[in-house]
């Protein structure tokens, strides 16, 4: 299949006769395309550079605008406490993302594929909504995000800036023609310029770093408190995206290792440091948000700063430094943009995989901007900017909702000998990552329980 997708992408017609696989390409896009398309090899550190890149794009939805919402509610609510769900949960992401880049190198089909191959037609069917449901969430807190950044920086009206939003299928179009290894360099780019203005940001908030180590610490109390357990579990659900482990899955595939076992060995193992490298930048910028909100915002008083617009209209103030809400508002933009990227990515994958089914990028980007942005032009129209923080927080909510579906088929595919053959889970690892799913079960189920007794 790899070599057929290679192949695709010359004049040449492929082995299957017919069109010549660009034209074909042109009609039916398909990430298959560019499968084992980036050579690697050279000293370790040379294809430790290869290898790195599908991890800052599966990074990049765990520092989307959702996780500013939810970071920024938990640290002005309640401090530093929610540092360790935010811990936890990017230790979650690193455990599960490898499982999936495992998958895809072992097997050569990615989660969706797997889960085609693996159950009925019905149950396949009954995966994609879910997944869908899924990518219209993480997509509404882009849409939102984006929005309200283009309001911060240039006065654009809320409505009309979500609206705007549905544009950016164009740059998407535009950055797919230019090659998938300049996509994953704008992504890092695009991250580096988070992470550098969260460092500012951090630097002038002078937190105390004490209250902050310590809070890395869980506190019984995150469970007690309803309250604190939703904004908890919309930190989880904004951190661990169900669709992400569809994406990495796939895009591990685009490097041109050997289809050895040794070949297959090296690629897992630098995947793998690919993607806890990138996480653990996705670790400091949500740790950086919360911080930030909890040393500006907590400690002044301002409990209740869970909408951006709040937070960027107090930063410059009571930090006492100009342009710290500008630098704010710049980072919203570039991670709305950077998530809109690897949301269409997995939306792209996702379709193709569960259903075998190629849609043009501008088609299918359109059916999910539209699934986004009707929620969020009546929740703006209805209730203004103060709806927007409660709609992006209920969006990673329902992420989290939707995770199970995700991880337990990933979790019970890497630990059947029958399909990942030697690189099957060894026993330790197959206990803990099923240890992962339940406690991931067990804390929606909780939140639910909460809700309804409420």
């Amino acid at each position: 299949m790899a070599e057929a997708a290679v192949q695709s992408t010359g004049d040449k017609p492929a082995a299957g006769g017919g069109e010549p696989g660009w034209r074909r390409a042109r009609l039916a896009p398909s990430l298959a395309e560019v499968y084992r398309s980036i050579p690697v090899g050279g000293r370790w550190w040379r294809k430790a550079l290869a290898f790195a890149g599908p991890g800052y794009l599966v990074a990049v939805g765990y520092m989307d605008p959702g996780n500013w919402a939810t970071s920024l509610a938990g640290g002005s609510a309640y401090g530093y406490t929610l540092l360790s769900v935010i811990m936890i949960s990017n230790l979650l992401a690193i455990l599960l993302q490898a499982l999936a880049a495992k998958l895809g190198i072992a097997t050569g089909r990615d989660l969706a594929q797997a889960v085609r191959d693996h159950y009925s037609r019905p149950v396949v069917l009954f995966h994609w909504v879910i997944c869908e449901i899924a990518i219209a969430a993480c997509d509404l807190a882009e849409v939102i995000g984006s929005a309200i950044a283009l309001q911060l920086l240039f006065h654009v009206p809320l409505t009309l800036g979500v609206l705007l939003t549905g544009l950016d299928v164009l740059i998407v179009l535009f950055l797919q023609h230019r090659g998938f290894r300049f996509l994953e360099a704008l992504v890092v780019t695009l991250i580096a310029t988070m992470a550098a203005s969260f460092l500012f940001e951090l630097i002038l908030s002078r937190p105390d770093m004490g209250a902050a180590l310590r809070a890395f610490l869980p506190s019984p109390e995150i469970v007690g408190n309803r309250t604190e357990l939703y904004i908890a579990i919309g930190i989880l659900g904004a951190t661990v995206m169900p669709h992400n482990l569809y994406l990495h899955s796939s895009i591990v595939q685009t490097r041109r290792y050997e289809e050895t076992s040794a070949g297959k060995r090296e690629a897992i193992r630098y995947a793998i440091l690919d993607s806890t490298v990138a996480l653990m930048m996705a670790l400091f910028i949500n740790g950086a948000i919360l911080v930030v909100a909890a040393a500006v915002f907590f400690r002044t008083g301002h409990h209740e700063v869970a909408e951006i617009q709040d937070a960027y209209k107090l930063l410059t103030p009571l930090l006492g430094v100009g342009g710290a809400s500008t630098v704010f508002a710049l980072a919203l933009l570039a991670s709305g943009q950077n998530s809109t990227l690897t949301g269409t990515l997995a939306g792209q994958i996702t379709m193709e995989g569960f259903l075998d089914i190629r849609l043009r990028p501008w088609l299918r980007r359109l059916i999910t901007r539209a699934l986004a942005i009707t929620p969020a032009i009546i929740v703006v129209f209805l209730y203004g900017q103060s709806g927007t923080a409660k709609l992006i927080i209920l969006s990673q909510v329902i992420l989290s909702m939707q995770l199970s579906f995700a991880v337990f088929p990933l979790v019970m595919f890497t630990s059947e000998r029958a399909k990942m053959g030697e690189f099957v889970n060894p026993r330790w690892l197959k206990w803990l990552a099923y240890a992962v799913a339940y406690f991931i079960l067990g804390l929606n189920l909780w939140l639910l329980i909460q809700i309804f007794r409420g």
